[in-house]
């Protein structure tokens, strides 16, 4: 069993995976409309401060759907040799085109290191880790594109990229992490319809 993945992981999976099976055979978009960025960032506490009073407008949803569309090309060179998703596998930017707009979008907000260190009584060496999180330069504005973009970066940059996968079982469009060697699928239900629908091909071929 792996370790659980980071926060930078989570937001940018979780970001892509706003592109989604309806459930009905088609590819559902949770970004089509601000409304829906506003409740995907509030849902998201900590992706910008005060992300429960976060509301999207029509230029930052323009903004974090060129991430979403760069992290999901970079998502699909990751998993290769294996097949990218199929909800976007015939239209994804081309890599040169997707790192181009993943670092403009990162580097919309500068940001500089900053250190916290836990004080406590205990006096072993482990007992508190020195943390390093990025935070805007003085003055500037948290932007969300460029947070989500930095998410997206530390994740490809990261150990975690190594596990990354598409699932293709029927009617599942997510990429996930596999957990451990023998994983095919994003969940049980997934590998379930993966083995209907084998037995079934199976079944045909032999009838």
């Amino acid at each position: 069993m792996q370790d659980s993945p980071s926060r930078d992981t989570r937001i940018a999976l979780d970001l892509a995976l706003t592109v989604r099976h309806d459930g009905r055979g088609g590819v559902a978009d949770d970004l089509t409309h601000p409304a829906g960025l506003t409740a995907w960032v509030r849902a998201h506490p900590g992706t910008v401060p005060d992300a429960e009073a976060f509301t999207a407008d029509a230029a930052v949803l323009e903004h974090v759907r060129d991430v979403r569309a760069a992290a999901r090309a970079l998502f699909a060179r990751a998993v290769r040799p294996g097949e990218p998703s199929p909800a976007d596998a015939a239209r994804l930017l081309p890599v040169p085109e997707a790192l181009r707009r993943l670092n403009e979008a990162a580097a919309r907000t500068p940001t500089v290191p900053v250190l916290t260190w836990a004080d406590t009584d205990d006096d072993t060496a482990d007992a508190a880790e020195p943390v390093v999180r990025a935070a805007p330069v003085h003055g500037g504005r948290a932007d969300l594109a460029a947070a989500l973009a930095h998410a997206v970066i530390a994740f490809l940059a990261g150990p975690d990229r190594r596990r990354l996968r598409a699932c293709h079982a029927p009617r599942c469009v997510r990429y996930f992490l596999k957990d451990h060697p023998r994983q095919e699928w994003c969940k049980p239900s997934c590998g379930n319809r993966a083995r209907v629908a084998r037995h079934e091909e199976r079944h045909k071929r032999t009838g």
